[in-house]
């Protein structure tokens, strides 16, 4: 497998949103806004490519029986930097994906690219799965993220788009049953291209 296409096979072929269909927990939840979606993706790609990086370079040292609760150290460790640096620097967007960021601990989507990739591959490929996996996490989340607010709010990223001056959208699509319709959509008509290919 080349380096290019360790990092697109996240992003369209296996992407972890639209065709895995992991961490669900998160996209769900956080995704009722474009910059929700772009840092909880952010954020979980930070981990994925650093935890694929740690886990490639200790592998040989785990020992098999303990492989699992090692992983989610590593992960753990990982995830708590990022909270405290969200914490730290941007405290508003740390309140609003709240719980759902130490929850990134137990993602499939990072254990099971660890298990999967990482601990039987070099650190370098590692690195670009765990980023071409991030990037299309990210993308999804962003993706949804932003068809919900300009359906539910009439904004994009924030920003009115509709030049209403309190824009009254379908605001069903910034409640939990507007994730699972879009969610439905996007994954519908990501099938659709990739079978039209």
């Amino acid at each position: 497998m080349t380096n290019v296409s360790l990092i697109t096979k996240g992003i369209i072929k296996e992407n972890p949103v639209f065709v895995l269909l992991l961490g669900m927990c998160p996209t769900l939840a956080v995704t009722g806004s474009g910059i929700n979606g772009f840092a909880m993706g952010a954020a979980t790609m930070f981990v994925l490519i650093l935890s694929n990086i740690v886990i490639s370079g200790i592998k040989s040292t785990i020992p098999s029986k303990v492989r699992i609760p090692a992983y989610i150290v590593v992960i753990a460790t990982f995830v708590t930097i990022v909270q405290l640096l969200m914490e730290a620097y941007t405290p508003s967007l740390h309140k609003q994906l709240g719980l759902f960021i130490p929850l990134i601990v137990v993602n499939c989507l990072i254990l099971g690219r660890a298990e999967a990739f990482a601990s039987k591959n070099n650190m370098f490929h590692s690195f670009l799965d765990g980023l071409g996996m991030g990037l299309g996490f990210t993308f999804g989340l962003t993706i949804l993220g932003l068809v919900r607010e300009l359906l539910g709010a009439g904004t994009l990223f924030g920003i009115n788009i509709t030049g209403m001056q309190h824009p009254k959208m379908m605001l069903v699509f910034i409640l939990p049953p507007g994730a699972f319709i879009v969610l439905a959509y996007l994954v519908s008509l990501n099938r659709m291209v990739q079978k039209n290919k």
